[in-house]
């Protein structure tokens, strides 16, 4: 049995005619029923609202109509088509049902009313559903969390462990919320994205600095006296580090390959601890902001690690000695520690001398979750030096940010004095600022924060075709651990060094292989004796994609691959380490019955200045040590393979070429006091060219 329809008659749907209890319960009773009524009350409203005048006593006295059946009906079906009818719509309604038009117009101000109570009921129950819901699911998560544990060794899991799916995800999402924040950027400053940290203080340009020089002139140690000196100059230089994260144009210019230095600004505004730029040295000034996956305190611990920091910019970093510490951090961290430093900044080519700098390192925290490591030069203040290379305020800041990654913006700041030895090949690279710039460096940041974050996975990503053998996640782990030391060493293989020297082979056109020799001593990692090594650059007509693609598809390995297989290898174990699957490590066995017992180990990995295939033979006995859990640095290794650099002539719409340097390394004589001889030195020679001449002759064949 339905409940009567009625409805308050008031001028104001929203007042309660000051709370009188009557009309509460009328009230209340329409806005269940959805059902108006109109009594003689309202038309004393009506008369009123025109001017009439009424005994203030009988507007208290309501009298209510209650609505027919048919009435409700036909208003009902009317408010499904049209919930806000118009004057002249409740005028025709009036007409056809009997009713004023003011009792229309109140029913469908109380329907409306109506459901939209019913609906926000609706919802709240909803949200509380839901609610209970999330709240057994977390229930749940959690216990089973506490039950977990791990599938390989069958103990308890580690809180916080994160699957590879896991990394990618959130180093993502981080990536498009930084995009996010920059399209609102964007959007508020009229195309000019703004870089949000923390506000710090903005130094003032500083007087002309003529510093003195130090008095001992040992890199060893410094004395008490001069150690303000370099205190005062690794200050300035993270306030001008500072300036140049945060200030934009006409400071920072757009270029080719991201953020370009305008030196006439930076002349009148920052110039400061280290004067005017030394005649004959060119500069290299670039910057560069990137999302990565590591914690902004790992990051800053590593880079004020000389071993940690070597290894982490392997490619770039040759030889790296921390002399002296000037200053330590306060409370037992490393907030205000000043480093004296040595180190070889190099480029993947023989025919590219090193880069020597003496600096100093001050890493120095600026707010709450906000780090600045910076470099500056100190060559100029060693007598007796003339330096190649001085680092004006280089560096990073470092910027925490939620779900383990950081966001980084790199400054790179050189002058170069090259001394008329610049090789043509490599001239618009280093110009450009694609060898050393900031990009680069950022680049590989990213590449090895990727790296590390995988090797630490629960369960790393690989297939094994055919299913020839089972790899563990330990095993996972040694071989990753075992293709990082064999990268090492390629590097060491295809730079130059201080330490090294390094001779031309003559007798051939064009650019001559470069070659020189080591000795291997009680070193696990290497075969004992004399190890020869031999690099070679060349050009090819294909953007760096294109030729790392060709050498990394297994189809097209018979077409150069002239040291180990001879013929397109089988595959045993794919390992993914990054996010693009082209970063990747590969066991494999020759087809070659002559080469039964030796496997291959390879490991391509791309970055967007540099990309790299390296590989090296190995003896299945040692294979299996590290496959069961054995140590994987006591594998002896001679890697060999191929850097694939940008030749700095990209522009927008067109690709640029590519630099090839490739590298071959060589056993010669079991005994380190061994001698080379003519026939070694001839073999390795004729190897490197050959690979060269196939790989330069497919891309020349493909050239319009």
């Amino acid at each position: 049995m339905s409940l009567p329809n009625y409805m308050e008659p008031v001028d104001d749907v929203n007042n309660n005619n000051n709370g009188e209890t009557d009309n509460n319960e009328n009230e209340n009773n329409n806005n269940m029923n959805g059902g108006a009524s109109f009594g003689d009350e309202e038309f004393d409203s009506e008369n009123q609202e025109y001017g009439n005048t009424q005994d203030p006593r009988a507007a208290k006295r309501k009298r209510y109509h209650r609505h027919t059946q048919q009435q409700i009906q036909e208003m009902e079906n009317f408010f499904k088509e049209c919930p806000h009818p118009d004057d002249n719509q409740r005028k025709e309604l009036s007409r056809q049902l009997g009713l004023d038009h003011l009792q229309i117009k109140f029913w469908f101000q109380n329907k409306r009313t109506q459901n939209k109570n019913h609906q926000e009921r609706h919802e709240n129950l909803q949200l509380r559903e839901e609610n209970t819901r999330l709240r057994a699911d977390n229930h749940h998560f959690r216990e089973g969390l506490a039950n977990a544990s791990c599938p390989n060794c069958g103990g308890p899991t580690a809180v916080g462990e994160m699957s590879f799916e896991e990394h990618h995800l959130l180093l993502e999402n981080a990536k498009l919320t930084e995009e996010i924040r920059q399209l609102s950027e964007v959007a508020k400053y009229t195309g000019k994205a703004v870089m949000r940290y923390p506000v710090l203080p903005t130094p003032n340009q500083a007087p002309p600095f003529e510093p003195p020089m130090i008095t001992n002139g040992s890199l060893g140690s410094v004395k008490e006296a001069d150690k303000p000196l370099l205190i005062e100059l690794a200050v300035g230089a993270m306030s001008e580090l500072i300036a140049l994260a945060q200030m934009n144009e006409p400071l920072w210019k757009e270029g080719v390959h991201g953020m370009i230095l305008d030196l006439n600004e930076y002349t009148r505004n920052l110039q400061n601890g280290l004067g005017p730029k030394p005649v004959g040295f060119r500069t290299e000034a670039s910057r560069e902001t990137a999302i990565v996956f590591m914690r902004h305190m790992e990051i800053v611990h590593r880079l004020m690690d000389v071993n940690l920091w070597s290894t982490m910019f392997a490619g770039m970093v040759g030889r790296a000695i921390t002399h002296d510490t000037l200053l330590t951090g306060r409370q037992g961290n490393l907030d205000g520690t000043i480093h004296l430093m040595t180190a070889e900044f190099q480029v993947l080519s023989p025919l590219v001398s090193n880069r020597e700098c003496y600096f100093v390192r001050y890493c120095k925290q600026h707010g709450e979750g906000l780090w600045g490591v910076v470099d500056i030069s100190i060559d100029h203040l060693i007598p007796n030096l003339e330096p190649k290379c001085l680092r004006r305020p280089s560096g990073c800041l470092i910027q925490d940010m939620p779900n383990r990654v950081s966001r980084v913006t790199w400054v790179e700041h050189v002058e170069v004095d090259d001394g008329g030895e610049l090789h043509a090949m490599f001239k618009h690279l280093l110009n450009s600022g694609q060898a050393l710039g900031a990009n680069r460096w950022l680049s590989a940041l990213d590449r090895q924060c990727e790296r590390l974050a995988i090797m630490m996975a629960p369960n790393i990503p690989s297939i094994e075709p055919g299913g020839q053998i089972t790899v563990t996640n330990n095993a996972k782990q040694s071989l990753l651990e075992l293709v990082e030391r064999m990268s090492r060493g390629f590097f060491d293989g295809v730079t130059t060094s201080n330490a090294d020297i390094w001779m031309n082979l003559g007798g051939y056109t064009g650019d001559s292989v470069k070659v020189t020799t080591r000795t291997s001593l009680n070193d696990p990692g290497r075969p004992e004796g004399l190890i020869l090594c031999a690099a070679h650059s060349f050009w090819v007509p294909a953007p760096p994609t294109t030729v790392f693609d060709y050498l990394r598809d297994e189809n097209n390995r018979v077409n150069w691959d002239v040291l180990f297989l001879g013929g397109n290898p089988q595959k045993l174990t794919h390992i993914f380490n990054g996010r693009d699957n082209r970063n990747c490590v590969s066991l494999l066995r020759s087809p070659n019955t002559s080469q039964s017992e030796m496997m291959m180990i390879e490991k391509s990995s791309t970055e967007p200045a540099a990309s790299f295939l390296v590989y090296a033979p190995v003896d299945i006995p040692s294979m299996e040590k590290v496959l069961n859990g054995g140590d994987p640095k006591y594998v002896p290794l001679l890697p060999s393979g191929f850097a694939i650099l940008p030749d700095g002539t990209a522009q927008p719409g067109k690709a640029g070429g590519s630099l090839v340097n490739v590298a071959f390394q060589m056993l010669v004589d079991s005994y380190p006091s061994g001698s080379l001889t003519f026939s070694s030195v001839s073999t390795i020679e004729s190897l490197i060219l050959a690979a060269a001449n196939k790989i330069k002759a497919c891309f020349t064949q493909q050239t319009p």
